[in-house]
């Protein structure tokens, strides 16, 4: 199981995301136990995780951007990050170190087929209530990932926007479902409550998780991020 560290930095500072309202928002040192401050760096120098998340949370919302940060936390551990992609050129506003994320909510199905012909890219099927967050309307979540498994990708993130931040459990049903769709190693995201739900995913072939909350919360060991 891969465990990979969530951080989503809105000017500079990372945040608690909860539910994909990103209005609400706070900096992440009012509710972590486990770092007291909200610097992306000095956390990672905290936390050390083996594996990271970035979500550039002003670049999504059109208001300038963290890539300088997100440059140097990729120098420091494997790191993917989402930063709205929605043209072939952003691709290059990432360094080599950092995967892409191409997430439903900005890229294209076919945004997504030419860039995974350029580099190794992860896509993010960002969801909420059960549906796809894209540009092109309603999608089935299933059936994208299975339109996706002729793709040269690293792997597809099923990110539950609505579960972010709540520790709420995961749809364990839905997941089994997505594993058994995509040719593609699958990694879940939003609502992780611990190790349990963790160990759940694992036996239904989920290979890694997206985890913040629970990590800040105390739920799940440091030492487990940094395996």
């Amino acid at each position: 199981m891969r465990w990979i560290f969530v951080m989503d930095i809105f000017n500079g500072e990372v945040v608690h995301a909860v539910r994909g309202e990103r209005s609400l928002y706070q900096p992440i040192n009012t509710f972590s136990r486990v770092v007291s401050t909200s610097d992306p760096v000095e956390i990672m120098d905290t936390l050390a995780p083996k594996e990271v998340y970035i979500a550039d949370l002003n670049r999504l919302s059109g208001s300038g951007d963290n890539l300088k940060i997100i440059e140097s936390i990729s120098s420091r551990s494997a790191t993917m990050a989402d930063i709205g992609i929605s043209s072939i050129s952003d691709l290059d506003l990432l360094p080599e170190s950092a995967a892409p994320v191409l997430g439903t909510e900005t890229a294209s199905l076919d945004l997504i087929s030419d860039a995974s012909d350029l580099r190794d890219i992860v896509v993010s099927v960002d969801m909420k209530h059960g549906m796809v967050i894209s540009q092109s309307g309603e999608l089935d979540p299933l059936e994208l990932i299975k339109e996706m498994n002729d793709l040269d990708i690293l792997g597809v993130i099923i990110l539950e926007l609505d579960r972010v931040g709540t520790s709420t459990g995961t749809d364990i049903e839905f997941l089994s479902r997505a594993v058994a769709s995509s040719d593609h190693p699958v990694l879940a995201g939003g609502g992780i409550r611990g190790l349990s739900d963790i160990h759940a995913l694992e036996e239904i072939g989920v290979q890694g998780v997206l985890v913040a909350t629970a990590v800040h919360s105390g739920a799940i060991p440091i030492e487990m991020i940094r395996r």
